[in-house]
């Protein structure tokens, strides 16, 4: 549901957006291209969205990329692991989709 949510959201938007089913996928596609922005699906238990976001920061390279993490609002222990991992802004699922027009159309303007 997300994803079909993210994809329209950047055809709308003109953004390319792509798609990672795992942790090395992802890490290895930023190293090639720098993204303007990181959406992570933090509930998700095949990409390890946390794995991701500690690679990224520890790596010179990817550790300005902006990161956007949404989750479910009553998992605490993953929105605290993801703060204290360094994603930019963690968002409950239903603001995430609220703001996801403003957060991806906001991508353009990070990055050339």
């Amino acid at each position: 549901m997300f994803r079909s949510k993210i994809k329209s959201a950047a055809t709308h938007a003109g953004v390319t957006v792509l798609f990672y089913g795992s942790r090395d996928g992802a890490l290895s596609a930023m190293r090639s291209e720098l993204p303007a922005l990181v959406i992570l699906d933090l509930n998700s238990t095949r990409t390890d969205p946390i794995g991701i976001v500690t690679a990224m920061k520890n790596d010179p390279a990817l550790a300005s990329v902006p990161t956007v993490g949404y989750v479910s609002h009553v998992d605490t222990a993953t929105i605290d692991a993801a703060r204290a991992a360094g994603v930019d802004d963690v968002l409950a699922r239903s603001a995430f989709t609220m703001k996801l027009a403003e957060i991806i159309g906001g991508s353009t303007t990070r990055r050339p």
